[in-house]
């Protein structure tokens, strides 16, 4: 049912588009709202969610201040910074990530799944 490539670096792009689609949807947002905010188009954006494209690191900030996302998370996902530089407990990415990347859930369920988890652990496990 997954889409994730063989193909690492594409694997890595479409990890980080269902992340961003992820994160969007929670953030009840559409993409043309998305698009609004960020002044990245529509389109672009689709392209983005669908792994077809590698963002520049503008489009990542924009992106990522309109959803209220760590920018450090975003990076991550697009191979810019390796996992232990990212802010936060180790633990929390890792869940988070395994959510994101099951292929066996759906995007409604990798949202509710996310959701529930950071009402559980909002400035991680030991908060």
């Amino acid at each position: 049912m997954s889409r994730v490539s063989d193909d690492p670096w594409k694997a890595q792009l479409e990890a980080l588009g269902m992340l961003l689609r992820t994160q969007r949807v929670a953030a009840d947002l559409s993409l043309r709202e998305l698009s609004d905010r960020t002044k990245v188009s529509n389109a672009y954006l689709s392209q983005l969610e669908r792994g077809l494209h590698e963002p520049s690191l503008s489009v990542l900030r924009a992106i990522a201040t309109a959803l209220g996302v760590p920018l450090g998370l975003l990076l991550t996902r697009a191979g810019v910074l390796d996992g232990d530089e990212e802010e936060g407990d180790p633990r929390l990415r890792e869940t988070e990530a395994a959510i994101l990347r099951d292929p066996d859930l759906s995007e409604p369920q990798r949202t509710a799944l996310l959701s529930v988890y950071r009402s559980f652990v909002p400035g991680g496990p030991f908060h």
